[in-house]
Order: C-alpha cells, then sequence, then structure tokens
C-alpha cells in the first residue's frame, strides 16, 4: 500500500535559490553579450530591428513637414539668388526625400523576418547623407554676406537641425550625418567672413549643433530604455505563462493522482474490512476461550495480541478513510444542537481507566450554562478522542491532564486539552499537523501512532469554520486549543412580549425557548476568554 505513505517534502534551502539566482543572472548576462556581439548597434538584434522601424515611422509621418521646409526655403533663397538654381536644388531635394520616404514604406512592408538588419541601417544612413549634403549646397551657394542672410542661413540650419533631430533620434548615425555637413558648412562659411560677428555665428551653429545631438542622444536612450522595458515585460509575462502552465499541469496530475488514491482507498475498505472482520471475531472468540481453555496457556496471550493488532489496524484504516474523504471534500457534517461540555465530559469516561492505569490525573475546568453548538456530533467526539489520547500517550506517568471548555473572547467556544508531557520543538510543530507526520518524541515513544490524529482533528475544526492551534514549550508541556465561530453557537431567541406571539425555535436545533433563555443570560453574564 505505497499509496498510504507519505513522501517527504522538498524543501529549497535560501543557499540553493542564491544558486539558482546566479545562475540566472549568469545565464542572462551571457545571453545580453552574444546579442550585443551579434548586434550592428551594440544593442540587442530585436532592438535593432525596432530602432530602425521607428526611425522609418517618424521619417514617414514627418514627410510632410519636410516638404513644406524644403519648398519654403527654395522659395526664400529663389528671392536673394538664381531663382532658376533655387527650383533645381528645391526638386533635387525633393527627390531625395521622396526616396527616402519610399524606402522607408517599403521597409515597414517587409515582415520582421526578412529583414536584414545591417543592409537597411546602410541604406538609411546613405540617404541621410544624401539629404544633409543637398541642405549643404544650399548653404554655400555664392550668397551677399548681409547681415539678414547671414541670420537666415543660421535659422535654416536649427530649423533643419532640429526636425532631424526629432525624426532620425532612434538612428543617431543617420543624425550625424544629416546635419554634420550643414553645421560645418555653415560655421566655416561665417568664420571666412573674418569678422566678430561671423565668429559669434559660427560659434553658435557649432554649439547648436552639439546640443540637438545631446538633445537626440537622449532622446535614444530614452527610447532604448522603453524597448528594453517591453521586452522585460514580455519575457516576465512568457514565464509567468510557462509557470502558469506548469503549475496546471502539475495541478492536473496532483488531481488524478488523488482521485486515484481515493478510488483505491474506496476499493480496499472492503477489502481490508471484510478478512479484519473475520480475524477479530475469531480472535475475541479464542481470547474469551468461549469453546473451552486453551492447552497452552501461551494461546491466550497470543489471541489477545492478535485481537488487539487487530483493533488497531481497524482504527487506522477508519483514520485514513477519514482524512481521505476529508481531503476530497467528500465529508458530509450531519450537523445538530450538542453540548460541547457533555461530549468532552463522555470522552473523558471513555479514557479514564486509561488514564488512571498510567498513573494520570485528568481534571476538567468548564464554564457554567454553556449555550449548545451547532455542530456535527461524531466529527467533535472524534477531534475530543484525538487531543485526549494524543495527551495519555505521551504524558510521563505521574502528569496531569486538563480539559477546558468555555468562551472565545469573540463569542465563539474553545475545546482545549493542556498536558505536562515532554512537549514539542518548535519547528516540529508544522510536522506533527502534517499527515503522517511524528515528531521525535513520538519516534522515540513506544506507544507510536501513524501520524493522524492531529491532522483530522485540525482538518474537521476547518469543517466547522473555527481554528486549530498548538502550543508547546519543551518540558513544559502542551496545549492545543480547537476554537468555534460565534456563528455555531446558538444564541438566545428574543424576550417574549405579553402582546407579542410565541417564537418558535429552529427546526432540528432541540433547543426550547427556556433553554435558550437561559444561554441568553449566559451570553449577557459571561467572562470572554481570549484564545
Amino acid at each position: 500500500m505505497s499509496v498510504l505513505t507519505s513522501q517527504p517534502l522538498e524543501i529549497v534551502s535560501p543557499t540553493a535559490k542564491a544558486a539558482a539566482r546566479r545562475r540566472r543572472a549568469a545565464f542572462q548576462r551571457v545571453r545580453e553579450m552574444r546579442d550585443r556581439l551579434t548586434s550592428t548597434s551594440g544593442t540587442r538584434p530585436a532592438f535593432d530591428y525596432e530602432l530602425l522601424r521607428l526611425f522609418a515611422d517618424n521619417r514617414q509621418s514627418g514627410s510632410l513637414v519636410i516638404v513644406l521646409l524644403v519648398l519654403s526655403v527654395g522659395f526664400l533663397s529663389g528671392l536673394w539668388t538664381d531663382p532658376i538654381a533655387s527650383g533645381v536644388w528645391t526638386i533635387a531635394t525633393l527627390v531625395i526625400h521622396v526616396g527616402a520616404v519610399l524606402s522607408c514604406r517599403r521597409f515597414l512592408a517587409i515582415p520582421a523576418a526578412n529583414i536584414q538588419i545591417r543592409r537597411w541601417r546602410i541604406r538609411f544612413i546613405a540617404q541621410d547623407l544624401f539629404f544633409g549634403l543637398a541642405w549643404m549646397l544650399q548653404l554655400i551657394r555664392p550668397l551677399s554676406l548681409e547681415d539678414s542672410l547671414g541670420a537666415f542661413n543660421l535659422f535654416v540650419m536649427l530649423l533643419f537641425v532640429g526636425i532631424s533631430s526629432m525624426l532620425a533620434a532612434s538612428v543617431p548615425v543617420a543624425l550625424l550625418a544629416a546635419t554634420t555637413p550643414m553645421a560645418v558648412a555653415i560655421a566655416v562659411r561665417f568664420t571666412l567672413e573674418a569678422s566678430v560677428h561671423g565668429a559669434v555665428l559660427a560659434l553658435m551653429a557649432v554649439a547648436a549643433q552639439c546640443y540637438f545631438v545631446l538633445l537626440a542622444y537622449r532622446l535614444y536612450s530614452t527610447t532604448l530604455a522603453t524597448l528594453e522595458a517591453r521586452a522585460e515585460k514580455d519575457a516576465l509575462i512568457g514565464e509567468l505563462e510557462q509557470a502558469k502552465a506548469k503549475s496546471d499541469e502539475a495541478r492536473g496530475r496532483a488531481e488524478a493522482a488523488n482521485i486515484a488514491k481515493s478510488r483505491f482507498l474506496a476499493q480496499m475498505s472492503h477489502e481490508l474490512r471484510t478478512p479484519l472482520n473475520a480475524i477479530l471475531g475469531f480472535s475475541e472468540v479464542m481470547k474469551n476461550e468461549i469453546f473451552g481453555a486453551h492447552t497452552v496457556a501461551v494461546y491466550k496471550e497470543y489471541s489477545a495480541d492478535i485481537h488487539n493488532s487487530g483493533v488497531h489496524l481497524l482504527n487506522l484504516i477508519n483514520e485514513i478513510l477519514d482524512l481521505s474523504r476529508i481531503e476530497a471534500g467528500r465529508y458530509e457534517l450531519n450537523e445538530e444542537a450538542l453540548s460541547l461540555p457533555q461530549i468532552a465530559e463522555d470522552c473523558h469516561h471513555l479514557l479514564k481507566l486509561r488514564a488512571t492505569s498510567r498513573g494520570l490525573v485528568i481534571r476538567e475546568l468548564f464554564e457554567p450554562d454553556l449555550p449548545r453548538l451547532w455542530a456535527d456530533e461524531r466529527a467533535i467526539r472524534q477531534i475530543c478522542l484525538n487531543l485526549l489520547s494524543n495527551a495519555i500517550k505521551f504524558t510521563p506517568q505521574g502528569g496531569e491532564i486538563r480539559i477546558k471548555v468555555g468562551w472565545t473572547a469573540s463569542g465563539g467556544q474553545y475545546l482545549s486539552v493542556v498536558d505536562t508531557g515532554p512537549g514539542i520543538p518548535e519547528e516540529e510543530i508544522p510536522i506533527v499537523l502534517s499527515s503522517f507526520g511524528q515528531g521525535s518524541n513520538a519516534i522515540k515513544s513506544a506507544e507510536r501512532g501513524a501520524g493522524l490524529g492531529l491532522p483530522i482533528a485540525k482538518s474537521l475544526i476547518n469543517l466547522h469554520g473555527g481554528t486549530f492551534s498548538l502550543k508547546s514549550k519543551l518540558r513544559e508541556g502542551t496545549e492545543v486549543i480547537a476554537t468555534f465561530p460565534p456563528q455555531r453557537v446558538m444564541t438566545a431567541l428574543a424576550p417574549l412580549h405579553e402582546d407579542s406571539p410565541p417564537v418558535q425555535p429552529a427546526p432540528g436545533s432541540g433547543v426550547t425557548p427556556v433553554e435558550n433563555a437561559v444561554a441568553g443570560s449566559a451570553l449577557r453574564t459571561r467572562a470572554p476568554i481570549d484564545i
């Protein structure tokens, strides 16, 4: 029956977690370095495509602005210089611009998997270089060196560099190719004036070029950071989806295993109980010598051992089946009105002989006039018997066990079992509360159980909506507290008035109005205990 054996839980130590984090960080660094080595711009290949796509999209969306700028500069230049030369420059510049826009449109139409990043990057840089050279020719054409024309050239340069820095920021090399020839040409032109005014304008041109290049670099850094954040988010979403898929798969396997276990236990229940009933019946007959005394006296002792072992095995099977039904959600509560102190007293009487034979004293500490509790009587008895049996089993001879029943601070009721045993180490408390879990004291004890008493009691308390807590100190003892919520306490009915109809108790509660009135009095006069 390997299904009935517990499997130890794998606990991941902090050292293993740290090692896993270091492995993931090293793998990420290696992947980033590989991506940078295979990239054309020092970033990841996916980022190269995104930056080029952004560059092409910006150039295409800003094409109308560039056209208006070219037409305006060509028209104004024709007013001071040869109109034919200005017209030729305007047409040539527009042709270069239209060619660049068509290239961008073509780039955006090609699927990302078929894009050759290096080729298209060089093409965009070359187109911007030709575009910048065309503007440079416009500014170095022989114009009269009037102050107004110098200011006009500087204004055109600033306007062109500013627009280019906004449109081509995602590819900084293309920005430099488009704006550097023009900035150098205007600076040289003003320097050749050999005047303070020309030197100031040349310095302003260089400073403006540097400022817009820095601004474009900041925009590039921001865009790259946004792309990296989006990539990390996508990677995280992918990891979460993979983790969810693995979790769903593991949950499916666990549910299938749980169903298989439940079917196995349901089938084995009959297969085990049938021969076990025969063993118990015949061993009891042999133990009591119903058909005559044994020829050899030791056979009677053997018969008693067989019967006791069979009873122990039957109890173990019942506990396993109960735990299986609880875990599978098939344990049904047959709730009724019951008295928690009365059940605790009955369990005390059942185990009193066993405690007396071990030299133990059991004391009852019950609060008076407690109202009835709406719960499953069989489950409550099993909880109380399990707690008392554990206390008797692990309390040394001459010890004391206290059973307490009373009010909680929130208006519920509690059942507490306190012993003066050796106690449980704090680190072993989660173990003893788990199925088939046993602490070091239980392993050393001669009366080793299956480790199901406390888990079953805890599960039954949870089914009632209550709480289960275990407090223990080494060499001082252990206290187990089971609390029931206030909703399960049958509170008193409203007081009767002479002109009001009588109020009937809830069907099946077994509680009379007089009992409820007494319970209501207890509710008003009780001294709550904080659990």
